[in-house]
């Protein structure tokens, strides 16, 4: 047993570029001379702006002045310059442990980079190209931004068109306004069609980018034919009837779909999806109660203001004749109505009555879908408290039926309430396990890559064992005092520290040897079986928690089968191993030997073992050939004997009708 030490790798030192490097010592020597102390400025200034003849300096405030503001700017120039070229290295340059894992194609997109001019030619024909041939992945982040972009003209004209229409105060007050949002929104519509024109979909897990397979695709679509009628001008009508009918443009709605597609991809792409469902239920909310709102101001004038009780009161009350009030009251009663709260003047005429059965059947399923779609997004929020509470009542339930002691119960909650403080109580191999390995591996190398990086094993071992190690890591945590080994015990499986500290303690458990910290492993030579041991698989020491310990396990078994099929790295933690047992004396030289000389006899068996499977495996195939082929011969026998019966009996039928013809003719003969 023992710790590894934090030692340096290569892969922890950056490749510095020359030519880099000679920049970035350049820049940092201007950024240091440019902020000398004051005095050194003084002492400068005359020698820059001094005659070569010896002629009067000038002392006039203003050219000094001039002269400090100059350098300033030069100063602030470079450390932009430099801080710049500082932050584009580093961005260019990956995490080496991240890189070297991910293999060589990531590292050839990053490191790919010229300056020669023959090289900016290239590029420049390259752009101009891909302009030509421009598509945009659904998929992408500019494709996300033009959603939004497009979302913003398409919820102006829901939420505005209609208002403009109901209540003509507000189209004749701000006419110019809304015609300058509504050409906007018309280019942004004409220029969504073209994006639409140019957005490729997935064949065969690739984007196609066929200029006329996608043209064809989306013409040939519903969705085209609603867009191309969202931009009809329509409008165009202004010239016969004014520019106060706003209802002329209520083709502009139909590009509805766009709002939908954005509200979805955000649904996927936020950190916050409850909320941000509520959010979105509440604006679909107010959209309804604001077009009903409308709709009961253009029915109140159409049947006349203040003719009843029900409709909006008469506008030439000053109390209710301007526009702030008109809207809100109308507001105010489409929210009373829809939430089927009541209160409002009860409906006098047929029609008035038909609207508010409609509002309030409306209402029944507004309230009906708040209830149920809020009740479920709490649900789904306090789901993963709920199960970590339910885990904790049920221990509690079986600590009391089988009388566990009080500090036993006690520590069993602190340790269940620093998984929840600490948020470490979700299973994540539960929540990853619908990913491929490969995702999973690298989102586990991505989370714990700070540990990882200091575990010396996972630094020379290879990729492919890389991901075979880190997916079968799993976490545990250990409360303040507890034993993760004791000395003798059987060794099944190593650990990694990944928070926390440990100590490795005497048999009496309070004289410390050495102190263990993130990064550290422990318990690989009790499960490596290294032959010669003197202890066996035996564990050579005690480890003991100081507080709360955050460790990843890896068993023995797990450890034998992802090292099966890397005997380079299996070699090389027998070798380490074999270091530390003969640094601490615990290691039998001649039984070492004895089986280092007994590998080859392994090696045989393990040959032998390989060519037997290769074997059965042949063999497995030629059965499986031999017996299709008895399968197809056994069909065409069957095809064979049912042609025979066939023929025997045609065969038998053409004799009986012979001897029947002839019978039938000799038979007329004898009565003759």
């Amino acid at each position: 047993m023992t710790s590894n030490g934090l030692q340096s790798s290569p892969a922890n030192h950056h490749p510095r570029l020359p030519a880099q490097a000679g920049d970035d010592t350049k820049g940092t020597a201007l950024s240091t001379q440019k902020t000398h102390s004051p005095h050194n400025d003084a002492s400068s200034e005359p020698q820059g702006g001094a005659p070569p003849d010896g002629g009067e300096q000038p002392a006039a405030p203003t050219f000094q002045g001039r002269q400090a503001l100059a350098r300033i700017v030069r100063l602030m120039l470079v450390l932009r310059d430099w801080a710049s070229k500082n932050l584009h290295e580093e961005q260019q340059k990956p995490d080496p442990f991240l890189e070297r894992f991910q293999g060589p194609e990531l590292q050839a997109v990053t490191t790919g980079v010229g300056n020669d001019p023959e090289g900016e030619a290239s590029e420049a024909k390259n752009k101009k190209k891909k302009w030509q041939t421009f598509v945009v992945d659904p998929a992408g982040d500019w494709y996300y931004r033009w959603l939004a972009v497009i979302a913003v003209p398409v919820l102006y004209n829901w939420c505005l068109l209609v208002v403009r229409a109901c209540f003509s105060d507000l189209q004749k007050t701000y006419v110019v306004l809304w015609l300058v949002l509504d050409y906007i929104s018309d280019c942004i519509y004409i220029g969504d069609i073209v994006i639409r024109l140019r957005t490729g979909f997935l064949e065969q897990g690739l984007l196609v980018k066929d200029l006329k397979k996608l043209r064809d695709s989306y013409i040939h679509t519903l969705q085209f034919k609603l867009d191309v009628c969202s931009i009809l001008p329509t409008d165009l009508v202004y010239f016969a009837v004014g520019l106060h009918r706003p209802e002329l443009r209520f083709n502009r709605l139909l590009h509805f779909s766009r709002m939908f597609e954005f509200f979805d991809k955000t649904e996927t792409r936020t950190s916050y999806p409850n909320i941000f469902r509520i959010s979105n239920l509440v604006l679909y909310i107010l959209v309804i109660i604001h077009w009903n709102a409308c709709i009961y101001y253009a029915i109140s004038k159409a049947i006349g203001f203040g003719e009843d009780t029900w409709v909006y009161p008469n506008v030439t009350d000053p109390e209710y004749g301007y526009l702030t009030r008109e809207y809100v009251y109308c507001l105010y009663w489409s929210t009373l109505t829809l939430t089927t709260i009541g209160e409002t003047p009860p409906p006098v005429r047929d029609e008035e009555y038909l609207f508010v059965i409609f509002d309030f059947l409306i209402g029944v399923l507004i309230f009906a879908t708040i209830v149920g779609n809020v009740g479920s997004m709490i649900s789904n929020m306090n789901a993963t408290r709920a199960e970590f509470q339910a885990k904790i009542d049920a221990i509690k339930h079986y600590m009391q039926f089988r009388k566990v002691s009080k500090d036993m119960e006690t520590k069993v909650i602190k340790w269940f309430d620093y998984l929840w403080t600490n948020k470490k109580a979700v299973d994540e191999r539960e929540v990853l396990k619908n990913l491929p390995d490969k995702l999973k591996a690298e989102i586990a190398i991505n989370v714990h890559l700070e540990t990882l990086k200091k575990v010396r094993i996972f630094q020379d071992c290879e990729a492919g064992l890389l991901v075979e190690l880190v997916l079968k890591l799993r976490p545990q945590v250990f409360s303040p005092g507890d034993y993760i080994c004791r000395k003798g015990d059987i060794g099944k499986e190593m650990y990694i520290i990944k928070e926390g500290k440990l100590a490795v303690v005497a048999d009496d458990g309070t004289t410390q040897y050495a102190l263990l910290t993130a990064g550290s492993c422990f318990g690989e030579i009790s499960i490596l079986n290294i032959k010669g041991s003197k202890t066996g698989n035996r564990r050579t020491a005690n480890i003991r928690s100081l507080g709360y310990s955050d460790l990843f396990c890896l068993s023995k078994e797990d450890l034998m089968e992802a090292v099966t099929e890397y005997p380079d790295a299996k070699k090389v933690l027998e070798e380490r191993g074999r270091e530390i047992l003969t640094k601490e004396g615990l290691l039998d030289e001649s039984a070492a030997e004895e089986s280092m000389e007994g590998k080859s006899v392994e090696e045989k068996l393990d040959k032998l073992a390989l060519n037997l499977d290769t074997l059965q495996t042949r063999f497995g195939r030629l059965l499986t050939e031999y017996n299709d082929a008895q399968m197809k011969l056994k069909q065409r026998i069957t095809v064979l004997e049912s042609k025979m019966r066939q023929q025997d009996l045609e065969g038998f039928f053409s004799d009986n009708s012979d001897s029947l013809s002839e019978d039938g003719e000799g038979h007329p003969g004898g009565m003759q």
